[in-house]
């Protein structure tokens, strides 16, 4: 992305959104943000996914448009209602941007999506070319990216980035994990050996402007490391980086307590490979969980 391109982003605000405004900025690109209020500068575009509305002429003439907008899975326990939300946050939401970018016609559409769209894989390994798996992540992510049509039905090249476990300090699964670490409390989180296909929070933010500029690159693309590691791997290098020991691993039944159904994304394995991100010829600034643990502990 080396000539600056005007970029319309939603869930600016998010864990990964506030991340890649900066770094585009930085690099000498317009974002501009939409918000869900009344717009109070020119680097804002209203929109309203409950409704559909989105301001189709503030959006005209952009170069991108870069969806990441919809509640976080993690932040509350699954009741009906807030399993409701995160299916509907995510319908609703890019429903209304592929819509309107069906009508404003951007080079490109980047819309976000999860790992969620495989299931638990046990210890096989899967990439973009695998089959839905089951259950009501794998359902929602479906849904998700069949919503992202109608802006691929205008012409538009549509790129659905599938996250993994985005290693940030500032939200996520590592959010969480951190203080107990630094306590000496943490440990492998049931048999430890369920697989997370994670990302570094810079190999993201590289992964989504790799694919902005690669014309090449459009579908399904996981944005994950290439070596995914076991729970029990991951526990060993946060007790190495982090020079803290862990000594108490948390029981199924208690996670199941706690988290409810979510528990069940938790202790289940997702062994996800970058295969399009791969023979495209991006290079990971940090492919293992160590690099990764180790980037975290710098940032």
């Amino acid at each position: 992305m080396r000539v600056p391109q005007r970029i319309a982003i939603t869930g600016a605000s998010g864990l990964i959104g506030s991340a890649l405004v900066g770094h585009l900025k930085s690099e000498g690109h317009t974002v501009q943000r939409l918000v869900r209020r009344a717009t109070v500068s020119s680097d804002e575009i209203q929109w309203d996914p409950k409704t559909g509305y989105v301001d189709i002429e503030a959006l005209r003439g952009v170069d991108a448009v870069i969806h990441l907008a919809g509640v976080g899975v993690g932040d509350k326990r699954w009741s009906k209602k807030y399993k409701s939300e995160i299916l509907n946050s995510r319908l609703l939401g890019t429903t209304a941007i592929a819509n309107a970018v069906n009508e404003v016609k951007p080079q490109v559409f980047i819309s976000a999506s999860a790992i969620g769209w495989y299931g638990d894989t046990a210890d096989r390994q899967v990439d973009e070319t695998s089959p839905a798996g089951s259950g009501f992540l794998a359902d929602v992510v479906v849904a998700w990216e069949k919503a992202s049509e109608p802006a691929k039905s205008a012409g538009v090249r549509v790129v659905n980035i599938r996250t993994g476990l985005v290693a940030a300090k500032q939200g996520g699964a590592w959010s969480r994990l951190l203080p107990i670490f630094k306590l000496g409390a943490g440990g492998k989180l049931g048999s430890g050996k369920q697989y997370w296909s994670f990302i570094s929070m810079r190999d993201e933010i590289a992964a989504i402007k790799f694919v902005i500029s690669n014309p090449k690159i459009s579908g399904p693309v996981n944005l994950t490391a290439p070596t995914p590691a076991t729970n029990a791997e991951v526990t060993k290098a946060m007790s190495k980086v982090f020079n803290r020991p862990s000594l108490l691993p948390v029981p199924a039944f208690a996670l199941k307590t706690i988290l409810g159904e979510f528990s069940q994304e938790v202790l289940g394995s997702a062994r996800v490979i970058p295969r399009v991100l791969l023979d495209a010829g991006f290079v990971f600034q940090d492919p293992n969980i160590e690099s990764a643990m180790r980037t975290l502990a710098t940032k």
